[in-house]
């Protein structure tokens, strides 16, 4: 295996026809669905990096942008824009087409925190990433920084560390009634 893998090496892309089955009740494509094909190709994308299989560890926020019409093609991109010891950041940007006026809308992008493993299910080292332009640091450093940021946002609100005094004033003009 080699010791770093470049961003192009494990880019991945998947494109579909969005189908009646898709739909949700409202007659959009089902988010659930995009979710699906969004994790499918953060898989692959991570375990074309690792050479490993892979397995979601997180999702960073999924904002849907704009609704996904059934009889549209939707792009799915993945690259890995992280990679730690045995964990990656594969970021996902979503696309659809309307196929008779060719119109493309960005749907959603996020990122996926995939762990290699091993055949026992252990976490396993992976290639570190080969980063050739401004672009994949520029990816690279927000990911570390977005991961910091949820280890402390996580600490930070961990029950055995909470301090409600803390927080009480912060709520005062919230939609909330506290009784304790």
């Amino acid at each position: 295996m080699n010791k770093y893998k470049s961003v192009k090496e494990s880019r991945v892309s998947i494109t579909e026809l969005m189908l009646p089955s898709h739909s949700n009740f409202g007659g959009k494509v089902h988010g659930g669905h995009i979710l699906n094909l969004m994790d499918q190709i953060a898989f692959a994308c991570a375990s074309k990096h690792s050479q490993r299989y892979c397995v979601t560890a997180s999702v960073n926020r999924v904002d849907f942008l704009h609704p996904v019409e059934v009889g549209e093609l939707v792009t799915l991109k993945a690259s890995m824009n992280y990679t730690g010891r045995t964990s990656m950041v594969v970021g996902v940007r979503v696309e659809s087409e309307n196929i008779t006026t060719g119109k493309k809308k960005h749907c959603n992008s996020s990122y996926f925190t995939m762990v290699a493993k091993d055949e026992n299910g252990n976490n396993v080292p992976i290639p570190g990433l080969l980063v050739n332009d401004t672009q994949g640091v520029r990816r690279f450093s927000r990911s570390k920084f977005r991961k910091e940021a949820a280890f402390q946002r996580d600490t930070k609100f961990d029950s055995s560390n909470f301090n409600i005094d803390e927080f009480l004033h912060e709520l005062k003009e919230e939609n909330i009634k506290i009784e304790i």
